[in-house]
């Protein structure tokens, strides 16, 4: 899943960045409301922590445009403005928390997990089909309910095609979900993770299918 960071202050973007990546996120940043409400429009985040003091245009600004075009987007505002007035403005232009700096790592951490498993008004959002369950807030994946061994990368292409069940999945659009713009990867390697999901799913009733000309899907190994 992709995150998008829109934060002016640099240091703690990237330590944003850098903690969200340990948790096998694929993290972009931009640091102003102009390229914030362009990426906005340009590719699928799961998640939005946007900062208020931002240059150019301000975050609720960026906030209003997004809910303007009618994006269920979950937002995670970070801000240093502790007003109750500001917090009102930001939650009832649609952010889904509020977060006052200074706060810590680990705080805004717990948060992105809650708004994750809020699941755009979902109670319950663990995917699970037969043996194969996956939880999108906490990145993990189990068979029966044992740990599956996988890679960050495996995990990722993992979510994108459970939460695409029985539908076409390119190549492309799995390099958009797992990988950051600063990223340079290749078709061979998407190839290679889909084969390596492949093993460790065997014995789940479940399989990647290759769609020639159309990337790959997870389907029951048997139609129902």
């Amino acid at each position: 899943m992709r995150i998008l960071i829109s934060e002016d202050d640099a240091a703690l973007a990237e330590a944003l960045r850098f903690a969200l990546t340990q948790s096998g996120f694929a993290v972009d940043w931009v640091a102003n409301g102009l390229d914030a409400d362009e990426a906005l429009k340009g590719a699928e985040f799961g998640l939005l922590i946007l900062d208020l003091g931002l240059p150019k245009i301000d975050g609720l600004e960026v906030l209003r445009r997004l809910r303007r075009r009618n994006s269920t987007l979950p937002v995670l505002i970070l801000s240093g403005r502790e007003q109750p007035e500001e917090k009102v403005a930001g939650l009832d232009l649609g952010a889904d928390d509020y977060l006052v700096k200074p706060f810590s790592l680990n705080e805004l951490q717990a948060r992105v997990r809650a708004l994750l498993r809020r699941g755009h008004g979902v109670a319950t959002p663990i995917l699970t089909f037969r043996e194969l369950s996956f939880d999108p807030a906490t990145r993990t994946a189990s068979i029966s309910g044992h740990a599956l061994p996988l890679s960050l990368h495996e995990l990722s292409v993992l979510e994108v095609l459970i939460r695409r069940f029985g539908r076409p999945v390119s190549k492309e659009q799995l390099v958009e979900q797992i990988y950051t713009y600063d990223q340079e990867v290749s078709h061979n390697a998407i190839e290679v993770y889909v084969h390596r999901l492949r093993k460790k799913i065997g014995d789940t009733g479940l399989i990647v299918r290759t769609l020639y000309g159309r990337g790959y899907a997870l389907d029951y190994t048997e139609q129902q």
